[in-house]
């Protein structure tokens, strides 16, 4: 191409094309790159970091070799400052609090777009306004970002001090191909990547075939990957093994029951195994929104819950049971991790009792096995994203649990994009199940009975879709833990601001629907420090508890087997995984 358009800008036209007849002797065939494969469960999109809808294994991986941050977690876990993209990032003002972002002049995106003060903004914005986005609370605190040095240098300020600043703005997207495309931020990544910004690029994304092919970004200004091509390929857990024994794949990285353990664990010596906690833990949200707004029906439902029944069916005896989540801040990983969960009682252990004495007092009695009340059935609507496991499972025991108890449970399992933009976040209050039934047409998003005849399909929400009383989801942990507080179960910005000065929260936009106006002060001091952490918690960690909002369940794990073709593999850093440092791979030879 380089030729071709020297050639058009001069008025020397180009030398004439020779025809040769082709040599007798046999050409050597093309070098084979050196290329490593890398087995995964799946590698279906949407491929978005930033959307609780699109956290995978496969989404991680991806955003780590893909896209650029402006701070990556060291082996330690402590964020350090990634110099191939920045030349600094410092506080520079506390009033108003403000951090200061030099980029590197070369650092671009493959299409030769600059990686700009316009990347952050775009980032910051949609993190800010957009719904169904995972660790939002530290975006919404950024009051003004001011550009300099051509775009290469940005001034952040914020409305108040924050001391996870650090967390911000990792995964850059390249704004200029993003900000008017087709979809908006909801179609952003949700089939592949228009630009990338880190050591390689997509070659190819088959996924009816299950494999995504990774080359070295020739573009990429910093160490070039040491290996040519990574190539990831879905595949089953037999073909894992087949693969791994054979040496045509060079490690596996898959979320494994027990049957999946012992399988990888009959490679004996030819693998090294691990297991890599995943940043977010699966949890259960029963929402105060509709039928679960009265705090006694909340907590009666909560109490007819066995627990440990749905951590064995969303772990199976896998790596993820060894990481029960005993608290809603701090994952089972962390290394300040000390499980907050109330020692006796609901919700550690059933408590059917104490169930049935707070739905009475709710003015519910149970009839021929059925709670009712005003002759009205308790029925609750129980949501998971799609089918994705272990959601749907443990949101298929939950009901079942339900059902048993006398409650009538209605399942929906909506496209994850669908449940995280608009059924959780959309306001619906006064919303409730018990309102007469409107069925919806067909399709993924239908509700549909558990069982039958003692489920209902639900009333919908106001903006036509079904009103979610529990929701099985995951939920993000940062390495900001008050992020992770305010972003899970903080207020909205504006929940105060009613113009006779009184508290008037507004319908909140995390996926728990929870905002409480006493809580909310503790929150808003560990966000900004005002408060140390350990003190925020130990007044918001009972609380939440008490609310019954949230029962978290396990941290999701996946087990990692690394075969002795490849070399430069490691676990990574906590919650980041072996994708962080894979411009460093080899292959180990024979």
């Amino acid at each position: 191409m380089v030729t071709v358009v020297l050639a058009a800008c001069t008025n020397t036209p180009p030398p004439p094309v020779v025809s040769s007849p082709i040599a007798e002797t046999s050409t050597p065939e093309a070098e084979t790159p050196s290329q490593i494969v890398v087995s995964l469960d799946d590698i279906a999109g949407g491929y978005n970091p930033h959307n609780l809808a699109d956290l995978s294994t496969v989404t991680s991986a991806l955003a780590q070799m893909l896209l650029p941050s402006v701070f990556r977690p060291a082996e330690d876990g402590t964020l350090e400052l990634d110099e191939s993209l920045m030349t600094s990032a410092e506080v520079t003002s506390q009033e108003p609090f403000t951090v200061s972002y030099q980029i590197r002049p070369e650092a671009s995106w493959s299409d030769g777009a600059p990686i700009a003060v316009e990347d952050f903004a775009y980032l910051a914005d949609a993190m800010k306004n957009q719904p169904g986005v995972a660790d939002a609370a530290g975006y919404r605190l950024i009051t003004g970002i001011q550009p300099g040095a051509g775009g290469k240098r940005l001034d952040v300020t914020f409305s108040e001090p924050y001391p996870g600043w650090q967390t911000l703005f990792d995964n850059l997207l390249p704004s200029h191909l993003l900000k008017d495309a087709p979809g908006g931020w909801q179609g952003a990544l949700a089939d592949s990547f228009p630009a990338y910004g880190g050591p390689f690029s997509i070659k190819t994304l088959d996924k009816e075939r299950g494999e995504i092919v990774l080359e070295r970004n020739e573009r990429y200004w910093e160490k070039p990957a040491a290996v040519d091509r990574i190539v990831l390929r879905s595949s089953d857990h037999a073909g894992m093994v087949a693969a791994l024994r054979s040496g045509n794949d060079q490690f596996a990285l898959a979320g494994t029951d027990a049957t999946g353990l012992e399988l990888f664990s009959e490679l004996g010596k030819d693998v090294d195994l691990h297991t890599v906690a995943r940043p977010y833990l699966a949890s259960t949200l029963l929402r105060p929104v509709g039928v679960l707004a009265d705090d006694q029906v909340r907590a009666g439902v909560a109490a007819l819950l066995d627990r440990e029944k749905l951590i064995a069916e969303g772990t199976r005896g896998g790596p993820s049971e060894q990481l029960r989540a005993g608290a809603h801040v701090l994952p089972p990983s962390a290394k300040d991790y000390r499980p907050t969960i109330p020692r006796s009682g609901s919700p550690l252990t059933p408590s059917p009792r104490k169930a049935e004495q707070l739905l009475t007092a709710a003015g519910y009695t149970r009839e021929a096995g059925t709670w009712t009340r005003e002759g009205v059935p308790l029925s609750i609507v129980v949501a998971s994203p799609g089918q994705q496991e272990p959601y749907a499972s443990i949101a298929h025991e939950l009901s079942r649990q339900l059902i048993a108890a006398g409650v009538e449970v209605t399942t929906v399992n909506p496209p994850a994009r669908e449940l995280f933009d608009s059924l959780l976040p959309t306001p619906v209050s006064g919303t409730s199940s018990e309102e007469e039934p409107q069925p919806e047409a067909g399709g993924e998003g239908t509700a549909t009975p558990t069982t039958e005849p003692t489920t209902t399909t639900p009333a919908p929400s106001p903006n036509g879709n079904v009103a979610v009383d529990i929701a099985v989801v995951p939920q993000p942990v940062s390495y900001d833990p008050a992020s992770t507080l305010a972003s899970t179960f903080g207020c909205p910005p504006g929940w105060d601001a009613d113009p006779d000065g009184e508290s008037s929260p507004q319908v909140p936009v995390n996926t728990a629907a929870f905002c409480d106006e006493v809580l909310q002060p503790t929150i808003d001091a560990a966000l900004s420090g005002a408060e140390p952490l350990g003190d925020s918690l130990a007044s918001a960690e009972p609380a939440l508890w008490q609310a019954n909002v949230s029962i978290p369940l396990f941290q999701l794990a996946d087990t990692m087997a690394i075969g002795k073709t490849v070399s430069g593999v490691t676990a990574g850093p906590a919650m980041a995984g072996p994708f962080s440092n894979a411009v460093n791979w080899t292959r180990a030879p024979r």
